[in-house]
């Protein structure tokens, strides 16, 4: 097969899909590799280490839209990249579709093979290519919601940790998944002090174990909910449905409520966000402030930390990019159910059902295609 690799277009993406060894793991198969030039030079992956792993260089995007089978992405295509699919051909990306309904569109029309990250499940539970950059993006929201808290940044002027004789910040996290757990990591290690909300009440116990009176857990309903934000001076929203929109957990009245200078950062703004009052940003412009409240919804956080970001995700990802190489997107979801899950669009078809529901298409199940 004849992998494609394209450089990444969004603002202020520089995580590339393949590294040189992934490359070398699709090579040593017998597969083609076919990279643009410069994709991976900003995080110092260079041509030459492409070259040296067996890929050949294409100068342009569509030239490697063109010739590929398959195309391996990090963000979402997007509209001038979408154009650029074909009939049958796999694009194996995350897509976070469900917020998205100009892209859905875009890729029902290319009649491509389709196959998001997100929704690719583990033998054990779990979404194992979304866990690494969930990971990144919990611990970076700490880290951006401590900066945006500074008073030269709009914030209230607020140290999170405290000093002694001064209370620290308080935190509220959102969910107890793979977002709040490394938020919640991060910010017990700044010393602030953490309240994690959640519907598990089996991870509120598992977290409760770990770092005790260090924490206040709390199970979520609209009143907590509302009665944390209204006395956070940091929210982190880490709430996810796989594949589905998220809930808007904090409304627009808690919004103007909250303290003047607070901070809300969105993890979940790839599924359309947990405020009602959130829309995505970039890395070029971050933040926006509605009511007083600086909102940071910047929809690639990892981005900001590329190199790191790259490495986790290829070792997340590439087992199954081999797989689809190796056997074509049938077989290869035919032989394993969690990659099978990862099938949102194919052959003009939705055939992943939250998102069928949310963007109101039929829905198509992947069985139906694999036959």
């Amino acid at each position: 097969m004849l992998v494609g690799l394209p450089k990444e277009i969004k603002n202020h993406e520089y995580r590339v899909g393949l590294t040189p060894a992934s490359v070398r793991e699709l090579t040593a198969r017998g597969h083609q590799v076919l990279v643009q030039a410069g994709a991976g030079a900003a995080i110092g992956l260079d041509d030459a280490q492409y070259l040296a792993a067996g890929a050949s260089l294409a100068e342009h995007a569509y030239e490697v839209f063109a010739k590929a089978d398959m195309i391996v992405k990090v963000k979402e295509p997007q509209a001038v990249e979408c154009a650029m699919l074909r009939e049958n051909q796999i694009l194996y990306t995350y897509l976070h579709l469900a917020p998205d309904p100009e892209q859905t569109a875009a890729l029902v029309k290319s009649g491509a093979i389709c196959i998001a990250y997100e929704t690719i499940t583990g033998a054990n539970g779990g979404l194992p290519l979304l866990a690494p950059m969930s990971e990144v993006a919990g611990r970076m929201s700490i880290q951006a919601g401590a900066t945006w808290l500074e008073k030269s940044r709009g914030g209230m002027g607020l140290l999170l940790g405290g000093v002694p004789g001064v209370a620290p910040g308080h935190v509220v996290i959102l969910g107890a998944g793979v977002v709040g757990t490394n938020a919640l990591q991060m910010a017990v290690g700044l010393g602030a002090r953490v309240t994690v909300l959640d519907k598990n009440v089996d991870r509120l116990r598992q977290l409760d174990l770990v770092y005790g009176n260090r924490i206040t857990t709390l199970y979520s309903t609209a009143l907590s909910v509302e009665e944390s934000v209204l006395s956070a001076d940091l929210v982190i929203g880490g709430v996810l449905l796989p594949g589905a929109a998220a809930p808007k957990l904090v409304t627009r009245s808690m919004i103007s409520r909250m303290k003047k200078g607070a901070v809300v950062v969105d993890v979940a703004i790839d599924q359309g966000g947990c405020f009602e009052t959130s829309r995505a940003t970039t890395h070029a412009d971050p933040v926006f402030v509605v009511d007083d409240v600086i909102h940071y919804c910047v929809a690639n956080m990892p981005g900001a930390v590329a190199r790191t970001s790259t490495f986790a995700l290829n070792n997340a990802t590439i087992g199954h990019a081999v797989a689809l190489a190796d056997y074509g997107w049938r077989d290869a979801l035919a032989a394993n159910p969690h990659l099978k899950n990862g099938l949102n669009v194919a052959q003009g078809k939705v055939t992943y059902e939250a998102v069928a529901r949310d963007l109101g298409y039929q829905y198509v199940s992947a069985d139906s295609l694999l036959g």
